[in-house]
């Protein structure tokens, strides 16, 4: 139990996969410029990692290395996200049209996502068991809603602040980003 909490803590804060590995840079900047816009795009990725990492393990564990396929990981893994993301685009137009509209172009790019991926193929090199993957998963999925969710509530701050006009747009969000990062740096004695 202890470890599944350390890898959880782990994936969320100490390596979180936007402010750390930096992974997932797009949706982190393009759908953050709303609070509840930004947490619609963290639940999808929520239900997205997670459930990629539940299937693309048990596929690697009883498919890939049985028949000694293993090369093929990164192939199936693809798949298997964008099955996913086809399922939650489609449960989003049909429940939460709004939602469904205001995440727009970056929707399907969870299937190119590479946190998505990148979560999957880690998985796979950290030897992680199916719980441990789903845990993994949970944990960095968590992570990037909590980093989106942070980045446009500080977005929507600073379109009320006096902010230079060299500054103005996308490079006040990057200083956002990387000053974000430096103080996510600080989880790093966590563990």
């Amino acid at each position: 139990m202890k470890t599944l909490i350390l890898i959880a803590i782990g994936a969320a804060l100490v390596n979180n996969v936007v402010l750390s590995q930096f992974l997932g840079l797009c949706p982190f900047l393009g759908v953050s410029k709303k609070v509840k816009t930004a947490a619609g795009m963290g639940m999808a990725v929520i239900f997205v990692i997670t459930m990629s990492s539940l299937l693309t393990s048990i596929i690697y564990q009883y498919i890939l290395v049985p028949t000694d396929m293993t090369y093929l990981n990164t192939i199936v893994f693809i798949l298997v996200i964008a099955a996913l993301v086809q399922f939650v685009e489609m449960v989003l137009k049909k429940l939460s049209p709004a939602l469904y509209e205001a995440l727009g172009v970056y929707l399907p790019l969870i299937t190119t996502n590479c946190a998505v991926l990148g979560v999957a193929l880690l998985n796979v090199q950290n030897s992680y068991g199916i719980l441990k993957s789903v845990i993994n998963g949970l944990g960095t999925a968590i992570g990037f809603t909590v980093a989106i969710v942070i980045m446009a509530g500080i977005r929507e701050r600073n379109e009320y602040n006096d902010i230079s006009p060299a500054l103005k747009g996308t490079p006040i969000v990057l200083v956002t980003a990387g000053l974000m990062a430096i103080a996510f740096s600080g989880f790093s004695g966590l563990l």
